[in-house]
């Protein structure tokens, strides 16, 4: 029996007992040391040469990975640990760190119930770290500390031993400042990270040794001691004395809760259904007898087995060949039930409540669906993505041949990852791939290429806008085809915090209404007019359509068209038929034949429409462009040259601190005008320049640049390049 076999088969004896287990993640901004941190607790529990942890990227398997030298997957590894006489199976997500990859560690947090949150002692929080630990602290998953790179702190900056401490600190502090800012009251004391109780560690992934207070009683080994192994260049001693995986994973098994245990806190939060039913109870008591509820979290393309769902078990048992169903879908048979080492899954009979599994065999499952025996099951809540495509591009086959199986890729492809969105055109063939950023598309078609071995032609990347209005507008008359029935309708912007609830979730954007009165108690809560609150008739994306009107005959039986209409408005824009966001469409008066032959959808859809188009006009109409927050650590005499190259791309310049012989550089800058800024940097800073980005959101396009950003878009789609204004649309 292979490492990996005989690690499996301990796993295995141990999985049935919910209290020696552990379901924890990796999470981090890139390069703070995730993967080799993963290696090296994977190399502890033996199932790979120790010599070769830290360098080997176990979990980082794909080809793409390995030739970029970054994390683009959520790999999971199962392992098995001795702690306090007892041996703890550890189920491992080890998540990546760039920002076009966040998809990924926000479906991996839902499959959690703690996290190793990496930090660079020598960057400090960076934005993908404060990202991730947004992303724990709302799927409930509880955060331990490591404070990584320690060497290079006291190597590179040539800290004193005081100023190491004092750095440490400061993390600490900034951490809790986030914990604190994120959860509710009763979780916010019990959950803070601190040194004296060992939740928090410090050490080198990639030379193998960590230290925590604990493991400090334990061993012996003090700060000073820290320091000196340090910088005498002695850290394989340190290593042998004070190994990572042993430090990390007693840790996580003294600080992260057990399924049971977890399950008690998280379940109210991502399930909302009836928690006195046997689904509910099951859940609750992590119990293995009850019925099976399962979290799809990723699906990985197999060339073998095909998809494979991957995800959490939080009830009951999954045994192989079982009938299972997937919510909203049907049901699926599971073929074959494994647990995961890298890029390895070892197929097991059956595997009980409370852990991290892959089922093969279920075709309709995808990337967030609900799986479970009871038929009537609530699905879980849906997973939340903090960020939206921001770039496009255009494909199609190389060769008309292959363009039904281009489009069966794509859709494999949005399957697989969404946080990739797919518009398929199957008339023109050409189809539209949007996407986080540049790599993640380019990664994207390389896959097709390669994987799928179907040849495409791309466009250059294009960036994602979006529709919006400055002002009130309207109220603007649309007439239907017939003349006989009259639509009024008024626009606004939607209140910034109703945005923000939609975008986080707060507010269930998708499917019906289920409580207005409640609904319309947060819109009310968030600043929105009562009256308005109480007029809710449905949303679309980020925009809401109110009912403003009062007793108008018939009106209800139309409502749905109206519905339809706007939700075809929101969706291609007046101005460059671009998605709308964050508008608040009124209706506020209807005219309406009182046969209904005379009001079918050929005749409300049209008029609908007319009088949104028309309303937006009134209410300016303008374009929002995506923007990016860069954070670039470049040495003090080359900072002139970033700045100018910064100051080339319409960005603003919002920081700039010294940090040791380095200066950080916090701007924001238009996505459109970042293409290409990779190598730019690189080049003007002769690639001394390290830099991150992140999202930051949707800004108006400056308005001497609209009409021709507007044209453009317009050409591109075969417009006409002026938009029509609101006397087209009075009809």
């Amino acid at each position: 029996m292979g490492r990996k076999e005989d690690n499996i088969a301990k796993a295995q004896a141990i999985m049935r007992t919910p209290k020696y287990i552990r379901n924890i993640g990796t999470a981090a901004h890139i390069d703070h040391g995730k993967t080799t941190l993963s290696d090296n607790l994977i190399a502890g529990a033996g199932m790979m040469s120790e010599n070769l942890a830290g360098k080997q990227l176990m979990l980082d398997f794909d080809e793409q990975e390995q030739a970029r030298g970054i994390t683009i997957n959520a790999a999971n590894a199962s392992m098995v640990h001795s702690y306090g006489g007892h041996e703890y199976l550890i189920n491992l997500i080890d998540t990546p760190g760039h920002v076009d990859f966040g998809g990924d560690v926000t479906r991996a947090m839902r499959a959690l119930d703690g996290c190793i949150i990496l930090v660079c002692a020598v960057e400090g929080i960076m934005p993908q770290t404060e990202t991730v630990i947004r992303q724990a602290l709302k799927e409930r998953v509880r955060p331990v500390l490591f404070i990584n790179k320690v060497d290079r702190l006291v190597n590179e900056l040539k800290v004193t031993q005081q100023q190491m401490q004092e750095r440490f600190v400061k993390i600490i502090a900034e951490v809790n400042k986030r914990i604190n800012a994120q959860l509710p009251e009763d979780l916010r004391k019990s959950w803070q990270v601190k040194v004296e109780d060992g939740s928090v560690a410090f050490g080198s992934a990639y030379n193998n040794w960590a230290i925590s207070a604990p493991y400090m009683k334990k061993s012996g080994i003090s700060f000073k001691d820290v320091y000196e192994y340090c910088k005498n260049e002695d850290q394989k001693t340190l290593a042998k004395r004070s190994p990572v995986h042993e430090v990390l994973l007693d840790m996580v098994i003294t600080h992260v809760p057990n399924p049971q245990d977890a399950q008690k806190v998280r379940i109210p939060v991502i399930w909302k259904g009836d928690l006195e039913t046997d689904v509910g109870k099951a859940m609750m008591t992590c119990d293995s007898n009850g019925p099976v509820t399962f979290m799809c979290t990723k699906i990985i393309m197999d060339p073998h087995a095909g998809e494979v769902a991957i995800g959490r078990l939080f009830s009951g048992k999954v045994i192989r060949g079982m009938e299972l169903n997937i919510v909203g879908m049907g049901m699926n048979r599971c073929q074959t039930v494994s647990l995961s080492v890298g890029a390895d899954r070892i197929p097991v009979d059956e595997v009980d409540a409370g852990n991290i599994v892959a089922l093969a065999g279920l075709k309709d499952a995808f990337a967030g669906s609900t799986i479970s025996t009871a038929k009537d099951m609530e699905a879980f809540e849906k997973i939340t993505h903090y960020s939206e495509p921001v770039v496009t591009v255009a494909i199609e086959a190389k060769h008309m041949k292959d363009l039904p199986k281009l489009v069966e890729v794509l859709r494999t492809v949005a399957k697989a990852d969404p946080s990739i969105q797919v518009q398929i055109n199957q008339e023109t063939g050409e189809n539209l791939l949007s996407g986080m950023g540049e790599l993640h598309l380019d990664i994207t078609q390389y896959r097709i290429v390669n994987d799928h071995k179907v040849e495409i032609k791309a466009s250059a990347p294009i960036v994602v806008y979006r529709e919006c209005v400055k002002q009130h507008g309207g109220p603007f008359e649309g007439k239907s085809p017939n003349k006989h029935n009259r639509f009024f309708m008024e626009v606004l912007p939607l209140e910034d915090a109703i945005v923000a609830a939609m975008k986080a979730g707060d507010i269930k954007t998708e499917g019906k209404i289920k409580d207005p009165k409640a609904l319309a108690k947060q819109l009310s809560d968030l600043g929105m007019d009562k009256d308005q609150a109480k007029g809710i008739v449905g949303f679309k994306d980020n925009n809401i359509l109110i009912d403003m009107t009062k007793g108008i005959q018939n009106l209800h039986e139309t409502m749905e068209l109206c519905k339809q209409a706007f939700d075809e408005a929101m969706t291609v824009g007046p101005l460059a038929q671009e998605k709308c966001a964050g508008v608040k469409m009124l209706l506020v008066d209807a005219k309406l034949h009182e046969d209904s032959i005379h009001r079918g959808p050929g005749q409300v859809i049209p008029a609908t429409r007319s009088a949104i188009y028309g309303a937006m006009c009134m209410g300016e109409r303008v374009l929002l462009e995506p923007i990016t927050k860069i954070y670039i650590n470049v040495p003090q005499d080359l900072m002139g040259d970033a700045i100018r190259e910064l100051q080339s791309r319409r960005s603003t310049i919002e920081e700039i601190n010294q940090e040791g012989i380095n200066a950080v550089i916090v701007a924001r800058a238009p996505v459109a005008e970042m293409f290409g800024f990779a190598s730019a940097i690189r080049g003007a800073t002769q690639g001394r320049a390290l830099w991150s980005t992140e999202n930051a959101g949707f800004v108006i396009v400056p308005k001497e640049l609209q009409p021709k950003v507007v044209g453009d878009i317009r050409k591109r789609k075969g417009l006409n390049p002026e938009p029509y204004d609101a006397a087209y649309y009075s009809g």
